[in-house]
């Protein structure tokens, strides 16, 4: 079941997040919790990131959020993770599933994401969900355990 995050959502949230499995392809370095709590404060006021439950469990989360003014036909989501305990069962593909359909209800056009060029799992998933590969953001990524700049491809996903 798909909700809106809440604020007692966080330490849930913050264990899949900060998960080895998980962190790799996310937007931030490892933290405490005290580091991760206002990161966590400012995802559920965007009221934006959702959390996804299974037998009252959180299992995964994501964004899904619209561009304003002349791109609001325009949808962005990012920040996709499954917990370890729940990955291999479908509850990726069930979550972008749900936010497309909820985000083509609400008249986005068009859906877009990021994913790092070395994450080969993630652009195969999106890829057979239909996403296209549309740029690519040189250096775009550093994670602070390496040396080297990731790219990043810009993908989207286009409905009529």
């Amino acid at each position: 079941m798909r909700r809106l995050a809440e604020l007692s959502d966080l330490e849930p949230v913050f264990f899949i997040y900060m998960n080895a499995e998980v962190i790799h392809f996310l937007g931030f370095d490892p933290m405490p919790i005290e580091a991760f709590k206002p990161i966590f404060y400012e995802f559920v006021e965007s009221r934006c990131f959702f959390v996804y439950e299974v037998s009252g469990e959180l299992a995964g989360f994501y964004k899904a959020s619209r561009h304003p003014g002349r791109a609001s036909h325009v949808a962005y989501l990012g920040s996709l993770a499954v917990a370890p305990k729940f990955q291999g069962q479908g509850i990726a593909q069930i979550m972008v599933e749900e936010a497309i359909e909820e985000l083509c209800r609400l008249g986005a056009k068009r859906i877009e994401l990021i994913v790092e060029s070395d994450n080969t799992r993630g652009l195969s998933f999106y890829t057979r969900l239909g996403f296209e590969i549309e740029g690519k953001l040189r250096k775009f990524y550093k994670r602070s355990h390496e040396s080297t700049y990731v790219d990043d491809y810009i993908m989207s996903k286009i409905f009529d």
